[in-house]
């Protein structure tokens, strides 16, 4: 068995099993496992990661930190051997921490690119399952259909209307029509191989079933390295980030010129050179952000993994920025707001409706036979119970019928398969068409939309007798249906006819002249979880609307029971069928929208306009879809939501986020959760720069009033230490307790919006002056180098007590639970620990040029830190009270 052959296309299906040693039962689990230990695993690789040494190497490339290393060496050169030890220290671990941030950034990311990992349908001892792309081997048995994307290079075994868009590998726009019964010359060009299927290509229509003959780096596409996969979907630098550098450039700047006025001050009061040049970069080092966007991404992919535990894959990191400012939710209905879990409970057959087939006629046994027939349902038996895997309405179909005692595998037997017009979200049908065994006669078999198989109908079976499709028996039918729908059932209508074989031939009226059998009415209830996703939708300004394929009547009923729709306004107003929208215009449809929360019997591309109309009003939309004619609206909303359960690969493929359980709940819940890791990139910056300017406000006024009143080595300590493990730990707050009652932040609104900007100026000031205060206080009551060492001990420790403030700048402290933040907890006690062990480690102690501290200057120190808190508790009071204003 080997891989390596690219000769597949020349061979009949029999050599290709026999080469590849497998069989149309598929390989044993023990033989896939050996395989994959042979052949690796079924990806593309990625190109080469950077080794830890060059991450390394990269923390130096900062013009700052290049001019502070350069310090260093001067320090060296002018006998200042303990400076210099001090300061590439400090650079050493600040290079250590720098890497260890890049790598928890790069372990997030490469787990959030595990999450949205494919899966494909194989076959494993005969058995149908469900496994990730990357596990398939050479010999499995692969099926796909319309929507899927091929997941390695296929030889086609049997094909069904099989089109593939195989533009990413052969640049062809027009899908290439496939069938498995091609035996092709080897000289074969790659575009002409209609009997395979390559990896990465898109199937547009129609089903095959195929065996692997190459995967990974064997399949063709993976010989040009050139696949785009979901992988690649997953960008690291979003709006944010670009937002942080565009400010970080001007701070940057800003903090420079500072610097510049300091060293020059210093040299203006007759300070030393060196020292003063040491300290403007020194300032200039730990004011200047530059550890912000490594904060912001761990931050972000943390969230990412969280959301992942609540249902919700995250495929674009900038993806949670939107989500927190989703204004409107564009849903599915069935599956999403309700359970997809379809049981039939109505039958309307015989012109008699009830909730069971009751007569053994023509007419039941005909449906019973479409029901079983007409879907691609696959019955499997495991331990003597069936499993069916397929589309929850058409398994709950064949589930009636084998109930009915008709097994859907022992009749495909009688009546083989031998054509079918598969289902189209624009024809909304399906039809098969059978052999009658030892007959010359065809059986097609329709089900669909009720309004499209009556359409087609002539004629009407009632018990054995064929009658015509009258308009008073169409009248009772469309009653019929409308009752049903009524009390929120989906229906669908069944119809058949018999051909003979030459009549196939024509496969453009296959369709037409149907006789009408009856319908099926089914039930998927609401989620129960539905019903409070909604109402925080609404507590929150988010507009919630429902869209479905469903009839108009069902919709409503649904909606109702929801309160998605406004019950006290006219019910009618709030419900816009597909066929309405096609007669309004684009200016029409905007009006509309506003009031509309109900979309039935609509198309996918009515979506897009639904889409376009609702963010002509600037609005932030997030849209779900699952079919493949769902992609141009998923693309266009802001934020495109694929279903993981029911969804097929390209919309996955296009989505910003992934259901892994299809649940309306998990969407909302997905917003709450953008918005709780928005809050805490907003804490994380605030903390920073307002601990930043802390810093260069202690520095400045000290030069301008000629104090020295900490060392160049005192300023990067205090930078290294109290930064990272606060920052990060704001990052894991939990969701404040209104974080769901807000309106959603316009996307125009400036990062520094809603006070922030202020709070980091007057707290930065705040630490700056507390600080200074106790420098003056050290310095009448103490010497001037025990004055230095309570200064440093107070920026230090001003900003860790600080970090509990940032939690929120609205809610108190006290109410929200000091120590309620388990990780900054552990950041204080981290920060805190490495700051005494330099104050009581003796020979810290002398390379600080600090001095030990008695009581009373430690109770200066901590009520001076502490004193922070409840002035910025009186400042959240008037902001509270200002808003309840």
């Amino acid at each position: 068995m080997n891989q390596n052959f690219s000769d597949f296309h020349s061979k009949t299906v029999e050599t290709v099993l026999e080469n590849l040693k497998t069989s149309l039962n598929g390989l044993s689990y023990q033989e896939a496992e050996e395989r994959l230990k042979v052949y690796g695993k079924n990806v593309i690789e990625e190109g080469k990661k950077k080794s830890i040494f060059a991450l390394f190497l990269e923390q130096f490339k900062n013009v700052m930190v290049l001019v502070l290393f350069a310090a260093a060496i001067i320090s060296i050169l002018l006998g200042e051997a303990a400076d210099a030890a001090i300061i590439l220290a400090v650079l050493l671990i600040n290079a250590v921490f720098g890497v260890a941030q890049e790598l928890k950034a790069e372990k997030a990311i490469d787990a959030l690119k595990k999450l949205n990992m494919p899966y494909a349908k194989v076959y494993r001892d005969g058995h149908l399952m469900q496994i990730k792309t990357d596990e398939i081997v050479v010999g499995d048995i692969i099926e796909i259909e319309a929507g899927d994307i091929v997941p390695a290079d296929l030889r086609l075994i049997e094909s069904f209307n099989l089109k593939i868009d195989e533009s990413a590998l052969t640049g062809e726009s027009v899908p290439v029509e496939k069938d498995a019964n091609d035996v092709l010359a080897e000289s074969t060009p790659l575009a002409e191989r209609t009997n395979m299927a390559f990896m990465g290509t898109i199937v547009t229509y129609g089903r095959a079933k195929g065996v692997v003959v190459s995967t990974g780096m064997k399949t063709e596409i993976g010989k040009i390295a050139n696949f785009v996969n979901l992988q690649s979907a997953i960008d690291t630098k979003t709006p944010l980030h670009e937002k942080l550098e565009e400010i970080g450039k001007y701070l940057t700047v800003g903090i420079l010129a500072i610097a510049f006025i300091v060293f020059v001050t210093g040299l203006l009061y007759k300070r030393d050179v060196f020292e003063m040049f040491l300290t403007a970069v020194s300032l200039a080092v730990a004011a200047i952000p530059e550890g912000l966007p490594a904060v912001v991404t761990i931050v972000l992919a943390i969230g990412v993994q969280r959301m992942a535990k609540r249902n919700a894959i995250i495929r674009r990191l900038s993806s949670i920025e939107t989500l927190g400012r989703v204004e409107v939710i564009c849903s599915d209905k069935t599956g999403t707001l309700t359970q997809n879990k379809m049981n039939v409970v109505k039958v309307y057959c015989n012109d008699n409706l009830s909730e069971n087939l009751e007569h053994e006629d023509n007419a039941t046994k005909t449906l019973l036979q479409i029901m079983a027939l007409c879907n691609d349902v696959k019955l499997d038996l495991v331990d003597k119970k069936p499993q069916f895997i397929g589309d929850p309405t058409e398994i709950a179909l064949v589930k009636f019928a084998y109930e009915k005692g008709l097994n859907k595998n022992a009749i495909e037997k009688v009546f083989k398969r031998v054509y079918e017009v598969p289902f189209d979200s624009v024809r909304k049908m399906m039809t098969t068409v059978h052999e009658i065994k030892n007959d010359q006669k065809l059986l097609v078999f329709s089900k669909g939309a009720v309004d499209v198989i009556i359409n087609k109908c002539k004629f009407i079976m009632v018990n054995d007798e064929i009658l015509p499709l009258d308009e008073n028996t169409r009248q009772k039918i469309l009653q019929a249906n409308k009752e049903m729908t009524s009390n929120a059932l989906r229906v669908l209508a069944f119809a058949y006819k018999e051909i003979d074989k030459n009549e196939l031939e024509d496969k453009n009226t296959i369709e037409d002249n149907l006789i009408f059998i009856g319908l099926v009415g089914m039930i998927d209830p609401p989620r129960k979880e539905a019903y409070g996703a909604v109402e925080v939708c609404y507590l929150a300004g988010i507009t919630p609307v429902m869209i479905t394929g469903d009839h108009k009547d069902t919709a409503l009923a649904i909606a109702k029971e929801l309160k998605i729709i406004d019950t006290s306004k006219d019910e009618l107003s709030q419900v816009l069928t597909g066929s309405e929208i096609e007669k309004l215009d684009d200016q029409q449809l905007k009006e509309k929208v506003k009031e509309v929360r109900v979309y039935a019997r609509v198309s996918p591309e009515h979506k897009l306009r639904i889409v376009s109309s609702w963010k002509s009003h600037g609005k932030i939309v997030a849209m779900t879809g699952d079919g493949v004619n769902d992609a141009p609206a998923l693309k266009a909303a802001d934020i495109g939501i694929g279903m993981g359960i029911t969804g097929t690969d390209v919309t996955k493929n296009v989505s910003d986020v992934i259901l892994a359980d299809d649940n309306f709940a998990t969407i909302v819940a997905a917003v709450e959760e953008g918005r709780k890791i928005y809050d805490n990139i907003r804490k994380t910056i605030q903390f920073l720069l307002s601990s930043n300017v802390g810093e260069v406000v202690t520095l400045f006024l000290a030069t301008l009033l000629n104090w020295v009143v900490l060392y160049p080595i005192h300023i990067l300590w205090v930078n290294l230490v109290t930064d990272t493990f606060p920052a990060l730990a704001l990052g894991m707050e939990k969701a404040e307790s209104d974080v769901m009652k807000r309106k959603p932040k316009k996307t125009s609104e400036n990062i520094f919006a809603g006070g922030l900007g202020f709070s980091i100026l007057y707290q930065g000031f705040l630490k700056g002056l507390i600080t200074l205060m106790v420098f003056f206080i050290g310095n009448k009551l103490y010497d001037h180098k025990t004055a230095i060492t309570m200064t440093f001990m107070t920026l230090s420790l001003i900003q860790l007590t600080h970090a509990y403030n940032v939690r929120s700048n609205i809610n108190s402290l006290f109410k929200m639970g000091v120590f309620s933040n388990k990780y900054l907890n552990l950041a204080f006690i981290a920060s805190f620990l490495l700051q005494v062990v330099v104050l009581l480690v003796p020979p810290l102690r002398e390379l600080f040029k600090l001095s030990y501290l008695n009581f009373s200057q430690w109770a200066i120190i901590i009520v001076a830190s502490l004193s922070i808190i409840p002035i910025v508790e009186v400042v959240k009071y008037f902001t509270r009270h200002f808003h309840k204003e």
